[in-house]
């Protein structure tokens, strides 16, 4: 029954593919500009030759690292995270540029400099887990040095991968950590020295090691590992294919197959801006063509593509972080996120029907 539908699904959209197939084209590079433009995140670089080469090795080392520990069990919390983070930090600086005008095809000195900073921080803490745990609460000169050069990376990484505005928010609390004493009133403190900020940050489970950071190198990297292997293998075009068959067909047929698909997808990705761009492209000139107002197209795929992170077993990262926080079994907080997610689609899809 399932090959059959799929079958369906599969002619109806070919039949739709050879219709619409420039304007689908056009409709793919604009979403993939758009998402470049507003996303700090899809701007990362399309490398080739050996660079894509050392990149790939590092990715499938650090894939490699946490399907170990997901099997063998994580290793001591600091010596896990550090791994997890020295990973994330090298490959932030070699596949994502620190500026517009730097290079989309390769990455600079500059870059390997900062990936080799990253990879040592990183090793400081590993090689130095056991020293820095007898002396806890001593901080030598090293430490420091090594710490004010992770925050520092942290900063530039997020930056180059997120954005601007976040790295501010997080610069701003930490000059309040250390300007608080000047500050009167409630908001007021007693002030943190500048040793204690970068020890605090650096070298406690607390600080950037802190509880996002445990539920990423435990819980989120496997999810997103387990959803691009579904989505390289095809289930994504599978579920655009299933919501033709199903819904292609009715009135509103195309508005109703972003939605349905939009959920699909979100079961894999958990991304509001990915899933716009997996499915939007392919949607949203479909819509159009057929009549619908292109703002009305755009809001139908931008309102389902949203709910994305309200569906399980995915979701956004910050379901992770309320699981860990709250210490309920995030099991648990998947099934208690289904309903409003079913909710959430059918709502969107009685609007558009």
């Amino acid at each position: 029954m399932t090959h059959g539908v799929r079958k369906v699904g599969e002619a109806v959209v070919k039949d739709n593919r050879d219709a619409f197939g420039e304007d689908i084209g056009q409709a793919q590079a604009r979403a993939t500009e758009v998402a470049e433009r507003f996303d700090a995140s899809a701007r990362f670089r399309k490398l080739s030759g050996v660079a894509r080469a050392a990149v790939f090795v590092i990715a499938v080392s650090w894939s490699v690292f946490q399907l170990y520990t997901a099997v063998f069990g994580s290793l001591e919390a600091m010596i896990q995270r550090a791994i997890h983070l020295g990973f994330a930090l090298v490959l932030a600086f070699l596949l994502y540029p620190g500026s517009r005008r730097s290079s989309r095809t390769s990455f600079s000195t500059f870059d390997v400099v900062l990936a080799a900073l990253a990879a040592y921080v990183a090793y400081y803490l590993v090689t130095n887990f056991v020293q820095l745990t007898m002396r806890a609460g001593y901080v030598t000169g090293a430490d420091l040095v090594v710490g004010v050069i992770a925050i520092l990376l942290v900063f530039e990484a997020c930056r180059r991968v997120v954005g601007v505005p976040l790295a501010v928010v997080a610069a701003t609390c930490l000059v309040y950590a250390y300007f608080g004493r000047f500050i009167p009133g409630y908001f007021g403190h007693r002030g943190f020295s500048i040793p204690r900020i970068v020890a605090h940050m650096y070298l406690t489970t607390e600080g950037i090691f802190g509880v996002p950071l445990g539920v990423s190198s435990s819980y989120i990297f496997l999810f997103i590992l387990f959803g691009s292997f579904l989505f390289r293998t095809g289930v994504g075009q599978l579920f655009i294919d299933l919501s033709m068959a199903l819904a292609g067909h009715q009135a509103g047929g195309p508005a109703k197959v972003a939605v349905i698909s939009s959920g699909m997808m979100g079961t894999i990705n958990g991304s509001t801006v990915a899933n716009v761009v997996g499915t939007g492209s392919f949607t949203i000139p479909l819509m159009k063509k057929i009549g619908y107002k292109p703002h009305f197209a755009g809001a139908v795929e931008a309102a389902a593509s949203t709910g994305g992170q309200l569906m399980p077993p995915i979701m956004g990262a910050a379901a992770f972080v309320m699981a860990e926080f709250t210490g309920i079994p995030y099991l648990r907080v998947a099934l208690a996120a289904a309903l409003p997610a079913i909710l959430y689609y059918s709502a969107v899809l009685w609007q558009v029907h």
